[in-house]
């Protein structure tokens, strides 16, 4: 083998180890720290430092090290398989799906925080993120909440799992900073699968017999039956500091409700009047939390302006 035949293979070599740039399908677009294109830059600095070096083992090294300092079970930066473990159909577009995990561990996420799922459509990679809806305490397993829609790329993909198939995650991101008692009340606006960052926050204070915090949730729903989660917002609607409100926007009158939805029932779209209305039956001045879609969360936004509610007194999912 003569010298260029060596360099050519050399090159060849290296750029078979060359990270791949992340197209912008692959992005999740919610804001992640770090980013799917910031790992693309680390590892791309990590690859040029290897080949200034040429030494391979300086990659492997690298990453065996990493993998030995993080105990956690989740990794923002690289995917973790996990076991789809059971799948409960909750209205004909959304399903709750649980995901195993070893005995005795958490997925280790504080409040408010989600993760983000992998998955590939004809050959293109896809990642979107989702929150758990378990307590942030919730040993073996974890449960997250999606909605699949007829033209989603992802939801083609979400649709196609199976009992037992492994799903790939990585996280966490973002999160709500609570703390017991901080807040003397929480409003909840939440719509549709917004409710998901809500219930774990929800389930922590009333599992916490030191927290006196006072929550409203407002969920806005479609109709009755589009509504996520009934027995559980039923159960912790009977706690003595836990409100539940509903806006269904396509449900034609209260009177075909079940009697214990009809009093915290309004029908039609959550508009400046009815959440004016909400505030002032808050027992103590509110802290906001948002979260639903880029329109919802605008308009809440602006009625909460509207109500001179200040900037400092709201969170967006």
């Amino acid at each position: 083998m003569d010298l260029f035949q060596e360099m050519d293979e050399s090159s060849d070599d290296w750029l078979s180890l060359k990270p791949v740039q992340p197209l912008p399908s692959q992005c999740c677009g919610s804001g992640c720290t770090p980013c799917i294109f910031d790992i693309y830059q680390k590892e791309l600095a990590l690859w040029e430092e290897a080949k200034k070096r040429n030494d391979k083992n300086y990659l492997t090294n690298k990453e065996t090290n990493k993998k030995d300092s993080n105990a956690a079970i989740i990794d923002s930066e690289m995917f973790t398989a996990f076991k789809l473990c059971s799948v409960e159909r909750l209205t004909d577009d959304t399903c709750q799906y649980r995901f195993e995990l070893p005995r005795g561990w958490t997925l280790g996420l504080t409040l408010g925080q989600h993760i983000v799922l992998r998955g590939t459509v004809n050959d293109m990679e896809l990642q979107r993120a989702y929150t758990p809806i378990s307590p942030v305490d919730m040993e073996d397993s974890f449960e997250v909440l999606i909605k699949c829609y007829p033209d989603g790329l992802m939801s083609q993909y979400v649709q196609s799992w199976k009992v037992n198939d492994s799903i790939c995650w990585r996280g966490p991101f973002g999160g709500f900073p609570y703390e017991p008692n901080k807040y003397g009340q929480l409003l909840m606006l939440a719509s549709g699968t917004g409710v998901a960052p809500m219930l774990p926050i929800m389930q922590h204070i009333t599992g916490n017999e030191d927290d006196e915090t006072f929550v409203t949730l407002v969920g806005c729903f479609r109709n009755f039956k589009s509504i996520y989660m009934k027995p559980l917002l039923q159960d912790l609607s009977l706690y003595w500091n836990i409100k539940t409100v509903y806006a269904l926007s396509q449900e034609e009158t209260i009177d075909n409700l079940p009697w214990s939805y009809q009093e915290k029932t309004h029908i039609g779209r959550i508009d400046c009047d009815v959440l004016r209305s909400v505030i002032d039956s808050c027992r103590r001045k509110p802290y906001v939390l948002i979260c639903g879609s880029l329109t919802f969360n605008e308009d809440m936004v602006n009625y909460l302006k509207r109500l001179e509610l200040q900037e400092d007194s709201c969170f967006i999912f």
